[in-house]
């Protein structure tokens, strides 16, 4: 039997259009990558600046990119629906405004005053290119605290005080934390009791935040005071090696550009084993929180997350944490970030062990910490079981030449040695959980 074709690598861009029918009204490859050259270009697809959809196309020598994949976008959107007119989107605005579940009319919402966690280890460069992003959010009231995680230099700490929190104009809006217990739980947690902000959003230090990120991930809790916890849009800003067009073939870290609501009081009749399906609301590096609402339930667990022998689940855990108090939780493809995927073959290999182990983990804690949820748990678990598998099994074989598309299209056959790398790390999961928190009793 022959080895699946190897990824080939894609120019990453952005292409906005007047209308789903529309002329093109800009065209430019995604913040800080290279310039689009012929080949497989992935592009996001924005209608007058709004995210609205990704195309795969190919370019040949010649040719306009942005036409190319203006007729792909143009395609891709009839057969999805054109968008609502201004008029319905009002309507829809209108009768949505109770529940406070309408994405449109969080547009006209005046976002709180919010705190940006960013936690950060010995990765200068990145966070710099992160934090210039972060400071030239739209979003008109809020202040940026990173916390460095157990740093074995003074780099992060030499960057953040001379080059942001000495400088004149950034003097007043960044702050920098040291953290010197491991573990990005226990950096969020510390940024989380250091935030001034009614709302805390969180975003990774290999991320680049669109200018709107901040301003469209905060303004629904202005219309909606049940609201406890906003995510939003993750892609990939480089998709340059084999090991970042599969991982983003699989789907990445984006969950799709349709708005979801999810209310604990209605829970969804498409997901059955809500809430402990937590990897559907989102992810770390692109979530926000009300802060009263995330301090009520706990924060996060300290035995959950990078850096810590339970690998990760931190963000997972949290989700569940506020719905299981009683606060929704929406999901906004508006609020975007573009997030550096790990490069290596064995990168992928750390997250397949990584995300198996903290979909556990986050189990355990959630168990342990609030047992009473137990019994919904066993309820859903052997859905939940096959759910699971399904998820790790390994994709059929598909014709050479296939790239990443629309979010979770699989175009590329997941390796079965992954699929059991994950399975493993769902085993080690409890282990993990086990030991991390036996290690944060020592260290008491």
């Amino acid at each position: 039997m022959s080895s699946p074709p190897v990824p080939r690598p894609l120019s990453v861009a952005e292409l906005d259009l007047d209308a789903p029918d529309g002329p093109v009204l800009g065209f430019r490859p995604a913040p800080g990558g290279p310039a689009v050259v012929p080949g497989d270009v992935y592009a996001l697809v924005r209608l007058r600046g709004r995210p609205a959809a990704t195309v795969v196309g190919t370019v040949a020598d010649g040719e306009d990119p942005a036409e190319v994949l203006a007729a792909l976008a143009r395609r891709r959107l009839a057969q999805e629906g054109k968008p609502r007119t201004d008029a319905e989107r009002l309507a829809a605005a209108r009768e949505d405004a109770a529940e406070g579940s309408s994405e449109d009319a969080s547009d006209a919402l005046t976002p709180p005053r919010t705190s940006v966690v960013v936690a950060t280890r010995e990765r200068p460069e990145s966070l710099a290119r992160a934090l210039d992003s972060l400071l030239v959010q739209d979003h008109p009231d809020f202040e940026l605290i990173v916390v460095d995680n157990a740093p074995r230099t003074t780099d992060t700490h030499e960057l953040v005080t001379r080059k942001y929190a000495q400088h004149a104009e950034y003097a007043d809006r960044v702050r920098y934390v040291r953290e010197d217990t491991p573990g990005l739980a226990t950096a969020h947690n510390t940024g989380l009791a250091a935030a001034e902000g009614a709302v805390v959003a969180f975003t990774d230090d290999d991320v680049i935040a669109d200018p709107h990120w901040l301003t469209a991930l905060t303004a629904p809790f202005a219309g909606d005071p049940g609201l406890g916890c906003v995510t939003g849009l993750i892609l990939p800003a480089r998709l340059s090696t084999p090991a970042q067009v599969l991982l983003e073939s699989h789907g990445g870290f984006a969950k799709g550009f349709a708005p979801r609501l999810y209310d604990p009081a209605r829970p969804p009749a498409d997901e059955p084993l809500f809430p402990f399906t937590a990897g559907s609301f989102g992810s770390g590096a692109n979530m926000a929180f009300r802060a009263d609402a995330l301090r009520r339930a706990g924060g996060f667990d300290p035995a959950t997350g990078t850096g810590t022998a339970a690998r990760g689940g931190d963000d997972l855990y949290a989700f569940v944490a506020v719905l299981s108090a009683g606060f929704r939780l929406r999901y906004t493809s508006e609020a975007l970030v573009w997030h550096h995927h790990r490069d290596t073959w064995q990168d992928l290999r750390n997250q397949a062990y990584g995300y198996g182990a903290g979909l556990t983990a986050y189990l355990t804690a959630t168990l342990v910490r609030s047992p009473r949820l137990l019994p919904a748990l066993l309820a859903r678990l052997p859905r939940g079981l096959a759910h699971a598998r399904a998820m790790t099994a390994q994709r059929g074989e598909i014709p050479e030449g296939g790239v990443p598309g629309e979010h979770g299209t699989q175009h590329h056959p997941w390796p079965a040695s992954l699929s059991r790398l994950e399975r493993r790390g769902m085993l080690y999961g409890p282990i993990g959980y086990a030991k991390a928190r036996l290690r944060k009793a020592d260290t008491r």
